[in-house]
């Protein structure tokens, strides 16, 4: 479990275990900053002292290698955990360049150093800033509300009212600091993640431009670094996203605080000032405690928490409650006060004070209490809706009218779908069109409608329909399937899931999901790639029905199922899967998988510079590398390399070795058989020197004795060659003279003549 998300309505309740998480997250930031002084040191020190070159390339290494991000929430996207270990990949190719003693570092500061830097005093240093004055403004409130408190109920009404307005303003002022202060918290913690790995990921393209006896080591990471930069364009993408919707609900909370403050049938929670009576001649002291009421056992647990003495939690007191009666100023000189009758202490009576008038009543409703209570607590959910959005014949009709249209006249235009319409001709065109007479407008004709007007229309019908069009009910299985697994049991959990949907649920579903995939395959034009999809209709299509900081944690999930469904959407609506043995969180998730990529690091071969594999490759390789610069400005628009972008069309199949050919671009087709090794972060890191097959034969004569030209082997999976020294075969190939290759996790074979490599997982030896 990673750092908790911090609700914006635990900055109303300002709870011991509030306190506890905004400790968690400063700590966090706390060793981010420390990290990043690190590194600029270290940084520093590579450049200057290049003497002792090597040495600072060992620290630098372990420096990156032992950080790691926190996430918030309990489950981390594939992009996020590629960016995660994305530290250590960096750590694992210093050492390599240490272990080949070449130089490797230079000009290094205005890709790496300035940027960390930056982000470390305009980010990290307003953090710090903002701490600072929120625990002066914590300090100023609970100083003015225990003053308050404190003030005899015997003076003059307008002195009481003063008082009261006035601690008022500051218990608003210090509420809005607080929500900043957390809202700020969270943003630099997702903010980290690519505004610390960009500028990594800029260092070591600088540090390969000049590397020259390190060549085959360059072109693993700048396959590594496509992948990388795709994932952190994702997750920016997503991060948009979810600050977005950050800020519209902390907008809402600050609108009606009540109306979020967290209650529940079985219990309530709150601060109280508790009487304790000493002996003569001291007389009695009022002590704050955070305390829980849990309403059916009727018992009150109090832990004394003092926010001024630095957060120390006190010890916990639980008392069973008999009775609750409204204590009166004429009794006692303090407002707000209730007795309490305690049965584990018979004749003794317990007097605490709530902080309000309102939480007052609050605190006598939950209790039982014997006055009269309003309807402060009363919730209203009832949303006034301009738009009557039903998934009814007129909706599908205006789905199919405008999918029909965007095609037609704007399937290439850049942004579609991002760029927005105008607020008052998006809502004047989806009312006419959910109208009955809605046959009567053809939006794929008329001038009247301009396209980015009718993207939007569409995304608010979807958003305005009563349920989503994936249901509150499925919600949690969909975001649970994302969270974890292979690419192929996810497609299979999908697959399950979306036939559980209601049958126009479904239908429309994949009329939208087929419409996608089309918008997907232009985005050379429109820019709108898979990932760029997702993030847009992942809220769209799903939501929870709680509006929570953790729920908005999920949106990146959302996204997530959203891909899946646009990638594979043929398979998934084509027909309704024979059984579904499977759950989200069950077996569908023990799909085989690859061995470790730690593994197979430490087991890989240095990268060597060998002048032969290049003439053997007639200068084809420095070709690929004098193109990288171009290629560069181009990976804004690659296809995703997502959670399941690199994912196999058929279930149950294992995957290939992560060692793939380097002497081919990254833009070499993906299969729709095996997964595509070296397609997703996963499956990059490892390399070795692609040779033609009349080169394998030629190493064969010169190790003849790791031939075995009569053994044969026979396929049980289809596999379709991305590479030229690849075989593609379908199930049931034989293949002949099957020797082991020096590939780990790859044999050689003879298939109709040809000569090439075979994954060696994809076939059973005869």
């Amino acid at each position: 479990m990673g750092l908790h998300p911090l609700e914006f309505s635990e900055c109303y309740l300002d709870s011991p275990s509030f306190r506890e998480k905004i400790k968690a997250h400063e700590a966090e930031l706390d060793r981010t900053n420390r990290f990043i002084k690190e590194l600029y040191k270290d940084g520093k020190n590579l450049i200057n002292a290049t003497k002792q070159l090597g040495m600072a390339q060992r620290k630098f290494a372990q420096c990156l290698g032992e950080f790691q991000f926190e996430y918030i929430g309990d489950a981390k996207t594939d992009d996020e955990k590629c960016i995660d270990e994305s530290l250590q990949e960096f750590s694992s190719f210093l050492k390599n360049l240490e272990d080949q003693r070449e130089l490797m570092m230079r000009n290094i500061t205005e890709t790496l150093m300035k940027p960390l830097e930056k982000f470390r005093k305009e980010h990290l240093g307003t953090v710090r800033a903002e701490r600072k004055k929120y625990e002066k403004e914590t300090e100023k409130y609970y100083s003015s509300l225990e003053k308050l408190l404190n003030m005899s109920a015997k003076k003059k009404e307008p002195q009481l009212q003063e008082a009261d307005v006035q601690v008022e303003t500051m218990r608003l002022h210090f509420q809005d600091e607080s929500l900043d202060y957390v809202c700020k918290l969270q943003e630099i913690q997702e903010r980290k993640k690519f505004e610390c790995v960009e500028p990594m990921l800029a260092f070591f393209q600088t540090v390969f431009t000049f590397y020259h006896q390190g060549f085959e080591l360059a072109k693993d990471f700048d396959h590594y670094k496509r992948a990388l930069q795709i994932n952190i364009q994702n997750t920016r993408s997503r991060f948009e996203g979810a600050r977005s919707e950050v800020y519209e609900l902390m907008k809402r909370i600050r609108e009606t605080p009540q109306e979020y403050r967290q209650t529940s049938p079985i219990s309530c929670e709150g601060y109280l000032y508790v009487q304790e009576k000493r002996p003569p001649p001291f007389g009695s002291s009022w002590v704050k405690r955070y305390s829980t009421f849990v309403k059916e056992q009727k018992i009150l647990h109090m832990v004394t928490f003092d926010h001024r003495s630095g957060g120390k939690i006190g010890e916990t007191e639980s008392v069973t409650l008999k009775s609750c009666l409204r204590k009166t100023t004429d009794m006692l000189d303090r407002r707000f006060c209730l007795e309490l009758d305690i049965t584990d202490r018979p004749g003794t009576v317990l007097t605490v004070q709530a902080l309000s008038e309102d939480d007052h009543k609050f605190w006598m409703q939950a209790m039982g209490g014997k006055e009269p209570i309003g309807h402060f607590l009363g919730r209203t959910y009832s949303k006034e809706r301009g738009i009557d959005a039903q998934l009814d014949d007129v909706g599908l009709s205006f789905i199919k009218n405008s999918i029909s249209a965007i095609e037609k006249r704007g399937i290439d235009d850049q942004g579609l779908y991002r760029v927005v319409g105008v607020n008052s001709k998006v809502q004047k065109l989806l009312l006419l069109m959910i109208d009955e007479k809605s046959n009567e407008v053809d939006m794929s004709t008329s001038e009247d409608w301009d396209v980015k007007t009718i993207t939007s229309a569409l995304k608010l019908y979807l958003r305005s329909l009563p349920e989503p069009l994936m249901t509150y009910g499925l919600y949690k299985d969909f975001i649970s399937l994302a969270k974890g697994g292979s690419p192929e049991s996810r497609i299979q959990a999908v697959h399950c899931l979306v036939h559980k949907l209601p049958e126009r649920n479904r239908q429309v579903l994949g009329l939208l999901m087929k419409h996608l995939a089309n918008v997907a395959a232009h985005s050379k034009q429109n820019l709108m790639t898979v990932a760029n999809l997702g993030v847009v209709f992942g809220p769209t299509l799903m939501r929870p029905q709680e509006d929570t900081v953790a729920a908005i944690m999920d949106l990146k999930f959302q996204n997530i199922v959203v891909e899946i469904l646009i990638e594979h959407n043929e398979k998934i609506f084509a027909d309704a899967p024979e059984s579904c043995p499977f759950s989200p969180a069950g077996p569908v998730f023990s799909a085989p998988t690859r061995q470790s990529k730690k593994q197979n690091r430490q087991n890989r071969p240095l990268a060597v510079y060998n002048p032969q594999a290049l003439d053997i490759q007639n200068g084809k390789r420095l070709g690929d590398g004098s193109s990288l610069a171009t290629d560069e400005t181009s990976m804004g628009s690659n296809e995703s390399v997502s959670s399941q972008s690199s994912s196999a069309s058929a279930s149950e199949m294992p995957e290939k070795s992560d060692h793939v050919p380097l002497s081919n671009s990254l833009s070499s087709g993906s299969n729709s058989g095996a997964p595509t090794a070296g397609a997703s972060c996963s499956n990059t890191g490892a390399s070795r020197e692609s040779q033609p097959a009349s080169t394998t034969a030629a190493s064969e004569k010169e190790k003849p004795e790791e031939s075995v030209t009569s053994r044969k082997a026979k396929a049980v999976y289809p596999c379709e060659a991305e590479h030229d020294s690849e075989l593609s075969f379908q199930v049931g190939a034989i293949f002949n003279a099957v020797t082991q290759s020096r590939e780990p996790g790859w044999l050689e074979g003879e298939l109709e003549g040809k000569r090439g490599l075979i994954p060696e997982n994809y076939v059973e030896m005869l």
